[in-house]
């Protein structure tokens, strides 16, 4: 039966030997690594049981390789031992020998921590949580894994001396006479190793010609002190395995039996730790998939990975390897190599296994200096060194602060602690982002967005002269506890001189209770001046799944019994804000019939002309909801609004529209159309049960060549029409951009 989250291998015959050379360099280049952190993890258990550390991460190298690519969700990611399970394990273990813990108890629950850590990747994934964890802020990142390298230089050091076992770092340095000169020398061949033959060759990778040549150094000073080539009960040196923990079916025996006597007080202990484990596991990979993403044009699926990953870290512990990620150098290598499926990922594993079976016997005997200074470098190339220069730039201070916190609890507490502050910080850097951006986009005046309806002139100096009593906030992010006071500065200046607020919702994308309060505190302040709140362009939906404007209800901000209204669109708010103000305005009365003499547009024309125009004239009834004409329609004919009120719209995509004007009784409309003699590029609405003036292009042009006056009067009208909308566009477009 497959596995449930397996997936079917793309066996390509072009890129098999790609993927067998990708997995070859993706393992030379894991493996030294995933050694010196198993030596790492168990040797403060007991110098014995260093050894079985080297063990444990070829079998960890082994387990993950094998499981995380057939089940993940990436297909150039290499998965192997890392360092923040290194460095949150051998902390783990450096407190458990400290409260006097037997070793084999220890290794139970590291091996505990170890389960349960892959068993919450999976319920991460299963829970959607990848494309979550993906987005903690770099800060944070750089500030923990800076912290991991600082922690894992500071653990490597004393081996690199020769210092004996338990001593801590500043121990080892002032105690220059307890230093080992042939693991001083092994070590500083070792980290000379990795920094100099990348630029010499990259067939081989560095790791690999490090160890040898560490291997070799200390073959060489044996070969002048004969002591330093016993493998047994040598500090300086792995050792040599007992014959049991060499076999693979008793190491993997051996932990199942140990697994089988946990109890629920082991679970419980170990809980905190294997959640920090799993969270850091995770980033690590996320962060080491987006950057392949980004250099193969590729991309990966971020929850089937954990999962993946998960099930590889479970397995792992089952045959008592130590617990890995997504690592960034593998990867790099296999992709360089020319790995491009997740064949490259199996075949690690594979040669990993290959490793485990073929070279224990040689693991006796490679030293505990060259792993450590191996582990330094390493360390060193952890230390986020960019990140330094934030301090420098006044708008990056903070980051670097944020990044020096987590360094420091990190190092300084444990890493456990780190993990919470970073939690906290980025909760921290989220509001303060928010906090930065203004939450009104725009700040319109109603005397600016009012024009789209015809008014008297008389009525147009009354509110240039006395302010229309409107004003339009354009509403944009997250409005929250943290920009609830923003929202209320900008708002509340309103209040005493404005008859309505309209608010536009449009671009909200959050709001919480907070928010709503400062609203409901803004419309009671409006009420009292017998003012309105109205709220438009409300979204259906947020991305957080919240009914905005049922919410606005159930808050108490929206009711019908009080001042504040929620409409549809602006649109509709301003066509009910006019009808409000309707008695006051001046403008043309929609329930008023205009006989074709008594239109404003034909003051001055003779007699013999309007009744030569009225013979030329049809009436036309449009109801309401209707279209007089529609955009993309060819049509040559003039309309003059008899009764009724009607909307120019300019169709937008996704069945959206742009109000143009809202036209009355005795305005012309179909303008462009008529002179142009071409389709219409805008829709005319009839609000309301309409009639209409129809003159055709044809009897225009005749009428135009006996009666003069009424050419100049059409023109002329038209030519004010055009001029007043676009001016009504200019301005609106400036109130917007501004």
């Amino acid at each position: 039966m497959p596995l449930p989250f397996a997936t079917r291998l793309p066996i390509d015959r072009a890129g098999l030997t790609g993927d067998m050379w990708g997995g070859l360099a993706a393992m030379l280049v894991a493996l030294p690594s995933a050694i010196a952190f198993g030596v790492t993890i168990f040797a403060p258990l007991g110098g014995s049981l260093a050894a079985q550390g080297a063990m444990a991460g070829i079998l960890g190298a082994t387990a993950l390789g094998l499981i995380a690519p057939l089940c993940g969700g990436s297909s150039r990611l290499i998965t192997a031992p890392c360092a923040p399970a290194a460095a949150v394990l051998a902390a783990l273990a450096v407190g458990f020998s400290a409260q006097g813990i037997a070793p084999a108890s220890a290794l139970l629950l590291l091996a505990l921590i170890s389960l349960l850590a892959g068993a919450m990747q999976i319920g991460l994934g299963l829970a959607g949580i990848g494309r979550l964890i993906k987005y903690i802020p770099y800060p944070v990142v750089s500030g923990y894994l800076s912290g991991v390298g600082l922690i894992i230089i500071g653990s490597q050091v004393p081996k690199w001396l020769g210092a004996p076992e338990g001593m801590t770092l500043w121990q080892s340095l002032v105690s220059p006479a307890l230093w080992a000169l042939p693991s001083i020398v092994v070590g500083t061949v070792v980290i000379l190793a990795m920094l100099l033959t990348p630029r010499i060759t990259k067939a081989i990778p560095a790791a690999i010609l490090a160890l040898l040549a560490g291997i070799a150094t200390y073959l060489v000073l044996g070969w002048f002190n004969p002591e330093l080539l016993v493998t047994d009960d040598n500090p300086l040196l792995v050792g040599t395995l007992a014959s049991s923990e060499g076999s693979l079916g008793a190491s993997i025996e051996q932990n199942l039996n140990a697994l089988k006597a946990i109890d629920f007080k082991n679970i419980v202990q170990v809980l905190v730790p294997a959640l920090t484990l799993a969270v850091l596991l995770s980033i690590d990979t996320l962060k080491t998939c987006l950057v392949i993403d980004a250099m193969t044009n590729s991309h990966h699926d971020s929850n089937r990975e954990l999962i993946g990953q998960g099930l590889g870290n479970m397995a792992s512990s089952l045959v008592g390897g130590i617990p890995g990620a997504g690592t960034m150098g593998a990867s790099l290598i296999n992709v360089s190599s020319g790995g491009t499926t997740k064949l490259a990922g199996l075949m690690a594993g594979v040669f990993s296994l290959a490793a485990f079976l073929l070279l224990a016997p040689l693991i006796a005997w490679v030293p505990v200096g060259a792993l450590a200074a191996i582990l330094i470098v390493i360390g060193f190339r952890m230390i986020d060194t960019h990140s330094l220069s934030f301090f420098f730039s006044a708008s990056t201070r903070i980051d670097f602060f944020v990044i020096l916190a987590v360094i420091l609890v990190a190092v300084f507490g444990n890493l456990i602690a780190a993990s919470g502050v970073g939690v906290a910080l980025a909760i921290i850097l989220f509001i303060r982002e928010q906090t930065r951006s203004s939450v009104v986009r725009s700040r319109i005046e109603g005397s600016e967005i009012l024009t789209k309806r015809a008014r008297s002139p008389e009525d147009v100096e009354r509110i240039e002269r006395e302010g229309s009593g409107v004003v339009v906030f354009e509403l944009q992010g997250s409005l929250f506890f943290g920009t609830a006071n923003q929202l209320h500065a900008a708002l509340e200046p309103e209040t005493g001189k404005q008859k309505y607020v309209i608010l536009n919702m449009r671009r909200v994308q959050s709001l919480d209770v907070t928010a709503t309060h400062v609203l409901e505190q803004i419309k009671d302040r409006l009420e009292e001046n017998n003012a309105y709140l109205v709220f438009c362009d409300i979204p259906k939906g947020l991305p957080s799944g919240l009914k905005m404007k049922r919410f606005l209800k159930e808050t108490g901000v929206v009711r019908p019994t009080n001042k504040a209204f929620a409409f549809r669109q602006l649109d509709d708010a301003l066509e009910w804000l006019d009808g409000q103000e309707h008695a006051s305005t001046g403008s043309l009365n929609a329930d008023q019939q205009l006989e074709l003499r008594a239109m404003p547009l034909l003051v001055g024309c003779m007699p013999d002309a309007l009744t030569a125009l009225e013979a030329a004239v049809e009436t036309r009834h449009i109801k309401a909801g209707k279209r007089i004409f529609k955009a993309g329609n060819a049509c040559d004919e003039l309309f003059i609004i008899r009764r009724g009120t009607v909307k120019l719209m300019v169709p937008l995509r996704k069945k959206e529209s742009y109000h143009l004007a809202t036209c009355g009784p005795g305005e012309l409309i179909g303008d462009m159309g008529f002179i142009e003699s071409a389709q219409h590029a805008i829709d005319a609405l009839a609000v309301n049960d309409c009639e209409v003036y129809v003159l055709q292009r044809e009897r225009f042009e005749y009428l135009a060549v006996e009666h003069g006056d009424l050419m100049l009067a059409f023109f002329g009208n038209i030519a004010r029409n055009l001029s007043t909308r676009l001016h009504a566009t200019i301005t609106e477009l400036q109130a917007l951009r501004g």
